[in-house]
């Protein structure tokens, strides 16, 4: 057997005979450093005399590389499947290395979250929008814990807000007009303003209903049919309703007749008023049974609008024709009146008050007022007034003109 000493001394002279591999491959890249330019040109050189095999060398290299791509990726596809397969194995496990991870590593997690939120700022606060939309009372109860959680913190933003001196000036200004508003409603005797307060979910739904109803490719020819349609509807109701009246109480008379339940009067007059509208306009084909309806809601409100107009016109033109016509009988009336109401100790009432009132009784049975009502009475009882009185000016003016003349 060898003594260990000569063998050691072996190995250190087959090591200085020998220099290692590192060695060697320090001085190499060392050479290339050094010879960078001879390199590139010796191998443009060698390329250019063997093509070919520089291309079959090329070829080589390229189908080695794209093999070893694939055994790495199916190195990590099994890697990912393997620990897929033991993540749905021991979910115990595995949410408690996240949690473990999650609390070693908070400044990495920290800064992993502001760099996504910096890339997709608007993708993640439409998420979170939407989240805090579909549970809206989850919602307020994370945000009433928080602020009890964090009391100092908030009242630290509020602070940092009220430091701009424009904003601060403008809430005062709200607060000091909304209890001036209070101490006037307060004072007439009427209730406080009512408000609902809307929160970010309700303003977030109703922005997205009219973005879909202002952006409707179809909106501009829709709003077209519906205004044609409502201004046909009331043209056609102005011009033939009383016709249309009579047609509808007729219909609903051979309905009772014939023993078929009732139904309204004023529900036949519309749908065939609406029939005929429909029939008669060249388009239809985006109304829908809501626009149809308050296409009706408005005639209606404007039929009543001008029945009224039309009814106050007939009672004000009956109560002048019957105040010039039986002018002695009402002032007579009138004076027996004020009589009574001084022999019962009442004070008395203007003589022209007193027989526009009595034309009013005598024409009020004669005349349609279904649309009328006691204030519209009123007002056509002191407009009739104010003709009389006008009336009895210019005649007072002409007699004293006439009796101006007679002296001169």
């Amino acid at each position: 057997m060898n003594d260990p000493s000569e063998e050691a001394a072996a190995a250190r002279k087959a090591l200085a005979e020998h220099p290692s591999v590192d060695e060697e491959a320090e001085k190499r890249r060392q050479y290339v450093a050094a010879n960078r330019d001879r390199i590139r040109e010796l191998n443009r050189l060698w390329r250019s005399q063997h093509l070919d095999r520089a291309r079959e060398l090329n070829r080589d290299s390229m189908r080695r590389a794209a093999a070893r791509r694939h055994r790495e990726a199916e190195v990590r596809a099994r890697g990912r499947e393997r620990a897929k397969r033991w993540r749905e194995e021991h979910p115990e496990r595995k949410r408690e290395y996240q949690q473990q991870w999650v609390a070693e590593n908070r400044e990495k997690v920290r800064e992993y979250y502001n760099r996504y939120y910096e890339a997709r700022r608007a993708e993640v606060n439409a998420r979170a929008a939407a989240m805090r939309d579909a549970d809206p009372e989850r919602t307020k109860q994370i945000t009433r814990q928080w602020a009890e959680r964090n009391k100092e913190r908030r009242a630290e933003l509020q602070r940092n807000r009220r430091s701009d001196p424009e904003v601060y000036q403008s809430e005062l200004e709200a607060n000091a007009a909304a209890r001036r508003l209070k101490r006037s409603l307060s004072r007439a005797g009427l209730p406080p303003k009512l408000l609902h307060a809307a929160t970010a979910a309700e303003r977030r739904a109703n922005e997205r209903e009219a973005d879909a109803y202002f952006n409707d490719p179809s909106r501009p020819e829709h709003l077209r049919q519906f205004t044609v349609f409502a201004e046909s509807l009331t043209e056609h109701m102005l011009k033939n309703g009383a016709r249309m009246r009579e047609f509808a109480e007729a219909y609903v008379s051979s309905r009772a007749r014939v023993g078929l339940p009732p139904v309204s009067v004023e529900d036949v007059v519309y749908a065939r008023a609406v029939e005929v509208v429909a029939e008669r306009m060249r388009r239809v084909d985006l109304l829908t049974g809501r626009d149809v309806a308050a296409a009706v809601r408005s005639t209606k409100a404007e039929v009543r609008r001008e029945e009224r107009h039309q009814q106050m016109d007939e009672l004000m033109k009956a109560i002048l024709v019957r105040l010039h016509q039986d002018n002695g009988r009402l002032n007579a009336k009138a004076e027996m009146e004020n009589r009574a109401r001084a022999h019962r100790g009442m004070p008395r009432v203007p003589a022209e008050s007193l027989v526009v009132q009595l034309a009013l009784q005598d024409v009020i049975e004669r005349v349609p007022t279904s649309r009328l009502t006691k204030a519209d009475a009123r007002t056509a009882v002191r407009i009739a007034g104010l003709h009389i009185a006008a009336s009895l000016e210019s005649h007072d003016v002409v007699d004293q003109s006439v009796h101006r003349r007679a002296l001169s």
